[in-house]
């Protein structure tokens, strides 16, 4: 009895060795369609088209070609079973052993910023995941794949025991549902996207939370381990598509959550910028004329905390910063580029983790960072999803609600201490002055004990607090918490407002001299 193998294939790499393999070696008989006949036939691998074998011609300009029963009788046959063997006898349906099939390229035509609507739902593959799902059903006899880097695997599986090549077909199977699971929920995420652009912004059940959320996402790397030790991780989706790893040792699941949290918090700066981050929290937030005079403001607010941190700059990291960081213990590292001479000297640390981040439409030297734009997190029983939080709020709908607006400076200063509250974890307290964080709290269950912690934390690192400007990114539900920044010396500060004892908290900073902007807009971070 003959032995079919069915290959249709968009991704062609190696198929013609493997074909050749299963006609040469193993006796099968080659059905395939179009541009994939037409190569194989190129080849000289002796190939019947798939119309000439189920005797109905490709229609509908090919929408129409293995839709048809003696292509899925062939697949979904079972051999254990008499009648199904004996229907197919009588319908003259050969039966099929053998699968290929990768899809139409729905996800990178998509992709393309010029696709036309027409374009992608013709790349939307129905006779690709239709045998794929029939082979894969019948995997106790069929032998399904969707990608080119199995073929290998299943030449020497065709030379092994049943039981081996049983393994291997429910393993393949497995791997092909995943496949059209993605497939489908790749087609679904663009039509939603498209009726929501069509139907107009008042839909807000189409602009990105659907009635039925689905995900998938190809898995990316396994991870040596979870937050910790006895957690077992892995990467899925493009996060290398984002960065790309120089040296160092193989990412953690630790490093990958503090490299997004520090590409975030990086893209809210224009300047020369360099973030120090512990735990996914800032620790020293600096901007200046350079690179180097930014590190200086930097690592001056905490030097203790960036021992196994991350360092994020948005310029070209050079020989100069890199000389004034070499001695200091970091995880990661993360610049849109490295100098020549840098890296010769960073090489040196053969366990030191650079990171190049491509380029992306969060910073104008093309560090990446805003190409998520929502979050997702694992609860009981589902997912929260939702917009990633991308602004500071409405800066002309920021109202002075003391008797003494802030001066010029100050203004600068809470602008720079907002943008860096925003990626603390709350409760959050940001000091800062001169484009410079002086105090960090992060993290405490009462706001008074963070804006405690950031003011102990500046007199550790002997930095004054007089004059300076103080964040937080929700609002003081007692005077108690600003009284103590005035106690510091902070002259003015930013907060969202909205507490019932908003009088008390704005008459304790008239009464201290300060200046206050209420913003109207919080920055939770759990």
């Amino acid at each position: 009895m003959a032995k079919f193998a069915l290959l249709s294939v968009s991704d062609k790499r190696g198929l013609v060795d493997f074909a050749t393999a299963l006609v040469k070696e193993h006796g099968f008989t080659l059905l395939s369609t179009g541009g994939t006949a037409k190569l194989l036939a190129g080849a000289g691998l002796p190939v019947t088209e798939v119309s000439t074998h189920t005797g109905f011609p490709e229609i509908m300009e090919g929408r129409v070609k293995t839709l048809h029963p003696k292509i899925h009788g062939g697949l979904l046959c079972r051999r254990d079973k008499t009648s199904h063997l004996e229907e197919a006898k009588k319908n003259g349906i050969d039966l099929i052993d053998l699968v290929v099939v990768n899809l139409y390229p729905f996800e990178q035509t998509v992709a393309r910023p010029d696709v036309e609507f027409e374009e992608a739902i013709e790349n939307i593959d129905i006779g690709g995941p239709s045998m794929l799902r029939s082979a894969a059903k019948n995997f106790e006899s069929v032998f399904v794949l969707c990608d080119p880097d199995d073929y290998s695997e299943v030449l020497v599986s065709l030379k092994g025991t049943q039981e081996q090549a049983h393994k291997l077909r429910r393993r393949l199977a497995t791997k092909v549902f995943q496949r059209t699971a993605a497939y489908d929920a790749a087609i679904s995420a663009y039509l939603v996207k498209e009726e929501a652009e069509a139907s107009g912004p008042d839909l807000s059940d189409l602009a990105g939370f659907p009635a039925v959320l689905n995900l998938s996402w190809k898995k990316a790397q396994s991870l040596r381990y979870g937050e910790n030790p006895h957690q077992q991780a892995a990467l899925y989706g493009t996060f290398h598509d984002h960065f790309q790893q120089l040296q160092g040792k193989e990412l953690s699941y630790n490093n990958i959550l503090d490299i997004t949290s520090a590409t975030h918090l990086i893209a809210e700066f224009q300047r020369p910028c360099v973030a120090i981050l512990k735990h996914t929290n800032p620790c020293g937030v600096a901007n200046a004329d350079t690179l180097e005079a930014a590190w200086e403001k930097a690592y001056a607010t905490d030097k203790q905390a960036p021992f196994g941190g991350i360092i994020v700059v948005n310029r070209t990291l050079d020989i100069g910063l890199a000389s004034q960081i070499a001695d200091i213990f970091t995880e990661v590292i993360i610049a849109p580029r490295f100098s020549d001479e840098a890296l010769a000297l960073l090489g040196k640390k053969k366990n030191l983790r650079l990171m190049i981040a491509k380029s992306g439409p969060a910073s104008t030297d093309g560090l990446a960072g805003s190409e998520s734009l929502q979050e997702i997190r694992s609860v009981i029983g589902g997912v929260l999803v939702q917009d990633r939080n991308r602004t500071l709020g409405d800066v002309n709908s920021f109202k002075v609600v003391t008797k003494r607006a802030p001066s010029a400076s100050e203004m600068a200063d809470l602008m720079f201490a907002w943008r860096v509250c925003k990626h603390v974890k709350s409760n959050a307290i940001v000091y800062a002055k001169d484009e410079q964080t002086l105090g960090v709290g992060a993290g405490q269950m009462a706001r008074v004990d963070s804006s405690r912690i950031a003011v102990w934390k500046a007199s550790e690192a002997g930095l004054s607090l007089k004059g300076s400007a103080i964040a937080s990114e929700a609002l003081f539900p007692f005077a108690d918490g600003l009284i103590a920044a005035a106690e510091a010396g902070a002259s003015a500060a930013i907060q969202p407002g909205g507490s019932v004892r908003d009088a008390e908290v704005i008459k304790a900073a008239d009464e201290r001299g300060m200046a206050m902007i209420f913003t109207g807009i919080r920055h939770f971070k759990h």
